[in-house]
């Protein structure tokens, strides 16, 4: 346990944090899960809603800091090559 202030506030704000990223990462994961089940299921409509959902998610996390700029690209690159692959377009 630290005894410096500083240290101490720091430590919770690291806490926030760490749960604030923890929640976006997990929503970017169910929204990928979404537009992959809805591909495979051959809703194009569905799966291309929330595809579009799902890169808006991927963007705000890379903006915010959350993923790495290039982390975040590579996502949507792989997502959107799998969900036209599922929808076989």
């Amino acid at each position: 346990m630290a005894n410096i202030k500083s240290q101490i506030k720091r430590n919770r704000q690291s806490e926030k944090a760490r749960q604030r990223n923890k929640m976006v990462r997990s929503e970017i994961k169910t929204r990928t899960k979404s537009a992959v089940d809805a591909a495979t299921a051959g809703d194009a409509a569905a799966a291309r809603e929330a595809l579009k959902a799902a890169q808006a998610r991927i963007d705000v996390a890379a903006t915010r800091g959350v993923l790495h700029a290039k982390t975040a690209a590579r996502r949507k690159s792989q997502l959107t090559k799998q969900v036209n692959t599922l929808l076989g377009s």
